[in-house]
């Protein structure tokens, strides 16, 4: 009886082990790189609104490593500090219908390096003015914001001048931002050769007209521009429309052809994780989800975040889709990266690699993989060199 009792015991374990080996373990991603193409380091933009700078400094330093300019640290605060001078001045004029905020639009970067030039990040670097080494503009919003709001929203028949004419209001606002984001300097010494913004940015040998701006949206006609409704557009900058399977043929095109992609989506849904991974998961695919819709998941249950936690089958939106999740606000202007490469996971599905201004966030580093049907979905638009279009969609854009 003895012998029987271990001998059904020792059955029962090895029949636990085989079901035990027989059982696949529950795998995350496993990504393997495409192409890729070099970036520079991951920046923190820390506890400001200013995504749009980093990422469009970003590109921009990419940019410069593509034409063979080598390594590039540029100053996110020299572009901030005029950029915000500038929309306090815009939500001035239209007396608070522009908003006075901390965002923006890859667009300020391209103006603002042609308009104002370029600095060295060690010229004017984040978060000195009040001992740190990032930028924290709780305060510096706190301030300024209650100032624009005073001129613009105030009853004001007149705005008092100095004896020159140059309004009190501007030179105040000048100096709050000079106070919590440092002066912007007029002269500067750079690897031993001296310039003023304008010159340091005439000698790395970009040219800003040579940056456009695309999206995909059904409200305007196709293959021509118009201005972007999102209110960190307040620049009014136009962008180029193209059908969204077009849209995603540029950003294949570019990235095979050596270029970086300035990347504005919507990190607010559940799918951009926290983790270093943007998905799409096609809910009606998957079995736990079965007869659920893009709107469900995109509303996801902490207990059902299991869909982005390894590949599943990606939802491939329609460009009715698009536009539903623009115009009912769902799709927001939240966040601008920097696309710089495709990847795929262990299961087929291709990704966009992401550099982001997170700092060494996430499993990857401050890297994310945006799934393409992520990107289809959520792009509200990107900017890229204009020879990075396929020859055929340039021609139809008329861009040469």
């Amino acid at each position: 009886m003895m012998k029987k009792s271990i001998l059904i015991a020792a059955l029962g374990l090895f029949s636990l082990n085989t079901m035990a080996q027989d059982t696949p373990k529950e795998e995350g991603f496993v990504f393997t790189t495409v192409k890729e193409n070099p970036i520079t380091s991951i920046k923190n933009q820390n506890r400001a609104g200013t995504c749009w700078c980093y990422s469009g400094l970003a590109f921009i330093e990419s940019e410069l490593l593509r034409m063979g300019k080598g390594e590039y640290d540029l100053s996110e605060m020299f572009i901030v500090h005029n950029t915000y001078l500038d929309r306090a001045d815009k939500a001035v004029r239209t007396h608070g219908d522009i908003s006075f905020s901390q965002g923006g639009s890859f667009y300020d970067v391209i103006y603002g390096m042609k308009t104002f030039g370029l600095v060295p990040e060690e010229e004017m670097r984040p978060g000195v003015m009040y001992g740190d080494t990032l930028s924290n503009h709780n305060e510096l919003t706190a301030v300024s914001d209650a100032v624009v709001a005073a001129i613009a929203k105030g009853n004001h028949r007149k705005l008092q001048a100095d004896k020159d004419n140059n309004l009190l209001w501007k030179k105040a606002i000048a100096s709050i931002h000079d106070i919590y984001l440092g002066e912007r300097p007029e002269k500067f010494t750079y690897k031993g050769k001296e310039y003023t913004p304008k010159s340091f940015y005439e000698s790395t040998g970009l040219n800003a007209d040579d940056y456009i701006s695309l999206t995909s949206y059904t409200h305007h006609p196709f293959y021509q521009p118009f201005v972007l409704e999102i209110q960190d557009n307040w620049r009014w900058a136009s962008s180029y429309n193209l059908p969204i399977d077009e849209l995603m043929q540029v950003f294949d095109n570019a990235i095979n052809k050596g270029y970086t992609i300035a990347w504005g989506s919507d990190v607010s849904e559940q799918g951009f994780t926290r983790d270093g991974v943007a998905v799409m998961p096609d809910a009606e695919k998957v079995q736990e989800l079965s007869g659920s819709d893009m709107a469900h998941w995109l509303k996801m249950k902490p207990e059902e975040k299991k869909l982005n936690s390894k590949p599943q089958p990606q939802k491939w939106c329609t460009q009715e889709e698009r536009q539903l999740a623009y115009d009912n606000w769902e799709t927001t202007d939240d966040h601008g990266m920097l696309i710089y490469g495709i990847a795929k996971d262990q299961e087929g599905n291709e990704y966009y690699m992401v550099k982001n201004s997170w700092g060494q966030a996430g499993t990857y580093k401050g890297l994310w993989y945006a799934s393409k049907a992520f990107v289809r979905y959520k792009t509200m638009n990107i900017i890229v060199h204009k020879d990075a279009l396929p020859k055929d969609i340039a021609k139809k854009l008329g861009i040469k």
